[in-house]
């Protein structure tokens, strides 16, 4: 109980909570940046393909 206090009270533990706060936004980011990225690469290629194939 006591480490949660010092998490919270203490300079060093709130900037510890804002650096983990942070990494778990950019991956957050980071990941659905990819994921979109992906499926439109995704679509282009097939669209790409079904012009071939015609």
């Amino acid at each position: 109980m006591h480490a949660l206090t010092d998490f919270f009270t203490t300079d060093y533990g709130l900037l510890s909570a804002a650096v983990i706060a942070i990494t778990l936004g950019m991956a957050g980011f980071y990941a659905r940046y990819f994921i979109t990225h992906i499926r439109e690469d995704e679509a282009r290629e097939r669209a790409r393909l079904a012009a071939q194939q015609q």
